[in-house]
């Protein structure tokens, strides 16, 4: 069965302008039917009965989620369809199918649901000494993890200050969906994804079939940001009714459901101590992190505490650091990846503290960072390596030309270090047929166009023009293995496995060419070659932000610009790095100013369509100029992985290019509008 894909030969850089992607939602097969979602409207209640519809009673499958209570390692089970309790507002208790959206949605009015409501828990600082929201657990205790040695510390400079970022919406441009279709013997799921092959392993595992039983393909995908990684109740859902009709199903979820029941992302709060001389120089730092993960602990919510603490101490040199973490659960849709996953969280707790040790001391913002940071590489005391990072610090500043800006501007600073998701390694693919190279990889692109670089790396090994070169969107029965496209990880491994797929086609090529081998030679013949790609060296790098604020005519302080400062290695493709740091700049001014998920006490979300959700507009994106550091990565191809940084570094640098320009500590995200106002309205109004 063929969904009809648009011709990959033809030139994407006019495709999607043309209208002609190829969306989930563009699919239309013979006799498929649309699933509906019956969703809780109570944040915690004990289900009583369901009538009609499939209901948890018929499909009984669980995902996976694993925690931790008061007693030890426990697992609690997230139903793909709850029969006993709902935990948050939006969790599937039903579904059903229709001809079309409209009808599927009209016969779930006829689904019957009657609840018991309970008291949900929402406020995380409270979630420990509050009931489980689980039966059968002795807590809401997810995780909790202690990184370095305690200390105790008499320093001239003792600063503490308790930070927060709220949680907020992935919010992607294509909102999630699939198409399911079954044969007897094979599932085939159409998907917007950024990795089709968590996808196979999470939908085999909770349907309980085999892995080569799920074939799995991406299709054009319109962003992710982190919240298309892995699979949702919804998506086995939709497998199950195709399976069971053994019709083709489609789910594609409305904007409001995205907001509702989509992994949320950030949701942490820390307590930040740090000790220092009267220079500004770092001698201990205590921290006690905690962390919302929401009604289950899927999509990394058992980890990310811990995660988030071990990147605390960043491209510094801090003798002593100690650091608690705990992951809590409360009635709120789970937590998940959001662009940057714990390294923003790591790098605005540690980098609203170098500010506040440069006005304790009055030693300049960015003298403080330049004097604490790192001449050797080094392992922090919370166990994180860091490479060399005074000289690289010292190049961004030269790059912002910080001195002379300083005298005239508002500004702001962050330095930081990006962690790149470099665990797991990642494949390619390459097949030369019919004149044409055809290239897989087992991440592909959600909108950052990896194609690009995709092209000129395989163009540039085996020296065949990049017009005769297809790039495939990732289908797990054309490729054997793939992990995912995030965490600044796809140039860099993907890129890898490119590179060393075309070398060994390239030598095959030779092999069997012998004296007659050249590249034009290659594409008469008929090779394929795999690779899979590990690097064996440390990925992390490094980045800088300087921001700089100003007031409007109307008295509202807002970030005027952003200069970028990233050492990418060797750039793949400039373009599209600028655009990539473009985007990433823009969220992280929306999680700064705009952005965040804000619940009502008894866990409605109140934030519940995009305008709600505070995302930046166009009118108030600030110039965003972005530099590059090049310095050649260990990597075949000399790349660096940089998706991430401008989340990383530009909510530091813009709260506190803010904060210098109205005069005011800021010390959660996003800052409440009325605190970005130049007139002080506890005061009677008077400018400040």
């Amino acid at each position: 069965m063929s969904v009809g894909f648009v011709d990959e030969e033809q030139d994407p850089d006019v495709r999607f302008v043309r209208g002609a992607g190829r969306y989930v939602d563009d699919i239309k097969l013979e006799g498929m039917q649309h699933l509906y979602v019956v969703r809780s409207p109570y944040a915690r209640a004990r289900v009583l009965s369901v009538k009609g519809g499939i209901t948890g009673d018929e499909l009984k499958a669980t995902m996976e989620s694993v925690g931790e209570d008061a007693g030890g390692r426990s697992t609690v089970s997230f139903p793909v369809l709850s029969a006993s309790y709902v935990s948050y507002v939006g969790q599937p208790v039903a579904a059903v199918l229709g001809g079309d959206k409209y009808e599927a949605a009209d016969k779930a009015e006829e689904v019957d649901v009657q609840y018991e409501p309970l008291k949900p828990v929402m406020d995380p600082e409270r979630s420990l000494e509050s009931e489980p929201i689980h039966p059968g657990t002795e807590s809401n205790l997810v995780a909790a993890a202690e990184l370095g040695k305690d200390f105790e510390l008499k320093a001239p400079v003792e600063v503490d200050e308790t930070l927060r970022m709220e949680r907020i919406a992935p919010n992607p441009m294509e909102t999630k969906g699939m198409v399911a279709s079954y044969d007897g013997s094979l599932l085939t799921v159409y998907a917007s994804t950024q990795s089709p092959f968590s996808w196979r392993e999470g939908l085999a595992g909770s349907l309980g079939l085999k892995e080569e039983s799920v074939r799995v393909v991406q299709m054009d995908t319109g962003g992710g940001f982190g919240s298309k990684g892995g699979i949702y109740p919804e998506y086995v859902v939709a497998a199950y009714a195709a399976m069971k009709t053994k019709r083709p199903v489609k789910w594609s979820e409305s904007r409001y459901e995205n907001l509702l029941a989509t992994n949320m992302g950030r949701g942490v709060r820390g307590r930040m101590k740090v000790y220092a001389d009267r220079k500004g120089k770092l001698k201990g730092l205590k921290a006690d992190l905690l962390v919302d993960v929401g009604a289950y602990p899927l999509g990394g919510g058992a980890w990310t505490a811990k995660w988030i603490a071990s990147q605390l101490v960043g491209p510094y040199a801090v003798p002593k650091a100690y650091a608690t973490a705990k992951a809590v659960l409360t009635n709120k849709v789970n937590m998940g990846p959001y662009r940057g996953a714990g390294r923003p969280e790591a790098a605005f707790f540690m980098e609203r503290m170098m500010d506040r040790i440069a006005d304790e001391t009055g030693v300049d913002a960015a003298e403080v960072r330049l004097r604490n940071a790192t001449t050797r590489r080094t392992i922090s005391p919370l166990g994180m390596e860091a490479p060399p990072s005074r000289r690289f610090f010292m190049e961004a500043l030269r790059a912002f030309k910080y001195s002379s800006r300083k005298k005239k501007e508002k500004v702001g600073l962050s330095f930081f270090m990006l962690i790149p998701a470099a665990y797991g390694g990642e494949s390619a693919k390459l097949a030369v047929k019919g004149g044409r190279v055809k290239v897989w990889m087992g991440g592909s692109s959600h909108g950052q166009r990896h194609d690009v670089f995709a092209k000129k790396l395989v163009s540039e090994e085996l020296g065949v023009p990049q017009d005769v070169i297809d790039f495939q969107h990732t289908d797990t029965a054309a490729i054997s293995g793939g992990v995912g496209s995030w965490g600044s990880r796809t140039a860099i491994l993907g890129g890898g496995a490119l590179v060393e797929a075309s070398r060994s086609l390239k030598a095959a090529a030779k092999k069997e060419l012998g004296k007659g081998y050249s590249p034009a030679r290659i594409l008469e013949g008929d090779y394929e070659a795999e690779a899979f790609f590990k690097p064996k060296d440390m990925l992390n790098t490094l980045g800088a932000n300087l921001a700089t604020a100003r007031l409007t005519k109307e008295g509202n302080a807002v970030v005027e610009e952003v200069l970028s400062f990233y050492d990418a290695g060797k750039v793949l493709n400039q373009f599209m790095l600028e655009s990539q740091v473009t985007g990433g700049v823009a969220q992280g001014v929306g999680e700064v100013m705009y952005e965040r998920a804000v619940y009502s006490e008894d866990g409605q979300l109140l934030t519940a369509s995009i305008a709600d959700a505070g995302v930046i507009h166009a009118t108030e994106m600030p110039k965003s100029v972005v530099m590059t550091a090049a310095h050649r990565s260990t990597l075949p191809h000399g790349a660096k992985g940089v998706g991430e940084s401008p989340t990383i570094g530009v909510p530091p640098a813009a709260t506190r290019a803010l904060e210098v320009l109205l005069g005011r500590r800021f010390t959660t995200l996003p800052i409440e509008p009325e605190k970005l106002w130049a007139l002080d309205v506890s005061d009677g109004g008077r400018t400040r």
